[in-house]
């Protein structure tokens, strides 16, 4: 009798410790690896914006450690979070926790994926099945989930916040919503909407960007609302590609807004800004600069799925730019691996 084949290990780029770090009152990422290091890179920028006294730096270092040793803890606790869930949380609504089915996807999503996988499939077919937001930026919107079943995942998302539950961060510019691979809807959810749904789409749309070997993917509910987060500031994702739907609730303002890649210069002299769409999901590269105008009224909340390759990444870092310095992690980590997927064809990705 064969053994089956062990599961594929994932890791992290070592800069997640030391680059990228979000500073929200000044509106800034850095890297930071000391105190001089620290000084000499954005000494001016800082000043340029508020951070001008001694006590200002000095308080700024004490956040950028903090969040230092909170990435290098990140990976073991978000496992023991997940293990308490799983063993001690109850849900108000167990059938999104069902493996997906098709009657929770909106029939122009199926359509579009059914499509995207048949025989003769090609982009000028695509986009005729879906709109496009935006040629020049590569912006596409289609409905992805049902009405219902929208409503079923926030009154859950709801119920889970309310507990007494531990909660992780999102992301690191995010302060409020859930991972769902620590409330256990990776594996029913996020994993068949990716691999069954998503690939084929995503192959026709961003060949170039690893649309076609999408292996693993970062998914996770963002909330903003009075008293919470209410804008988001000017990034790009740590993936090739993110899915980012409107689950609702009713709301006003919160606007996204585009620019260029962030490796273009000036890249928000004119930025495109995009309403949200309740059930609706806007596709983008995850090197597109980007960000949330402020909420005026009400609660959103937002299902993002950052889409991975690591046929891609492995090569180069979207973080630090550099060649990948693997850490093994929990869980997809970060989308890199050790060894190539066996049936990539990486000269076709160049």
């Amino acid at each position: 009798m064969g053994t089956a084949a062990a599961p594929r290990r994932f890791c992290r780029c070592a800069c997640f410790c030391s680059e990228n770090l979000y500073v929200a009152r000044y509106g800034l990422h850095v890297r930071f690896r000391s105190e001089q290091q620290l000084r000499q890179d954005y000494e001016p920028i800082l000043r340029s914006r508020g951070c001008v006294s001694p006590k200002d730096f000095q308080q700024l270092l004490g956040e950028l450690k903090q969040e230092v040793e909170r990435r290098r803890r990140l990976g073991p606790e978000s496992a023991a979070r997940k293990a308490l869930i799983a063993s001690s949380y109850r849900p108000a609504r167990p059938e999104v926790y069902n493996l997906l089915q098709e009657a929770a996807l909106a029939p122009e999503f199926l359509a579009a994926a059914e499509y995207s996988a048949s025989s003769g499939a090609d982009l000028k077919g695509l986009l005729q099945r879906l709109e496009t937001v935006s040629e020049e930026k590569r912006i596409y919107r289609l409905p992805v989930f049902t009405a219902p079943f929208c409503q079923a995942l926030l009154e859950e998302l709801e119920h889970f916040e309310q507990s007494d539950m531990p909660k992780g961060r999102p992301n690191t510019m995010n302060n409020y919503g859930v991972l769902l691979h620590e409330l256990g809807l990776d594996e029913p959810l996020v994993t068949p909407l990716r691999e069954r749904f998503l690939q084929p789409l995503m192959a026709l749309l961003y060949p170039d960007c690893g649309g076609g070997w999408l292996d693993s993917h970062r998914a996770f509910v963002v909330k903003y609302a009075p008293g919470q987060d209410r804008e988001l500031g000017c990034h790009y994702d740590n993936a090739e590609l993110t899915l980012n739907v409107s689950l609702g609730k009713a709301f006003t303002g919160g606007a996204l807004y585009f620019g260029d890649l962030f490796q273009v210069p000036s890249t928000l002299a004119k930025p495109l800004e995009v309403e949200h769409v309740v059930g609706q999901g806007l596709l983008h590269r995850g090197g597109q600069l980007h960000g949330a105008r402020p909420l005026g009224t009400g609660e959103r909340w937002n299902l993002v799925v950052w889409l991975r390759a690591s046929a891609v990444r492995n090569r180069l870092c979207p973080m630090c730019c550099r060649k990948p310095d693997l850490v093994d992690d929990e869980g997809f980590g970060d989308g890199f691996t050790r060894e190539e997927p066996a049936t990539v064809d990486v000269c076709a990705l160049t």
